[in-house]
């Protein structure tokens, strides 16, 4: 039984990083689109919103 549970948990963790990843990949590309983030500033910008998008799944 603990070992079904240990799957379904590495599971739900699977599937909120994939979702946290979708997410923080929109919002970066409407910031884009607006021109709030540049070429320059994409990966530390990514990872502040990334970041924020896991805590709040986290919840």
């Amino acid at each position: 039984m603990a070992k079904d549970q240990q799957k379904e948990d590495k599971i739900l963790c699977l599937k909120r990083d994939e979702l946290a990843i979708k997410v923080s990949k929109e919002i970066v590309i409407k910031f884009i689109e607006i021109g709030k983030v540049t070429p320059t500033s994409f990966s530390e910008t990514f990872k502040l919103i990334h970041n924020e998008v896991k805590r709040a799944l986290e919840g």
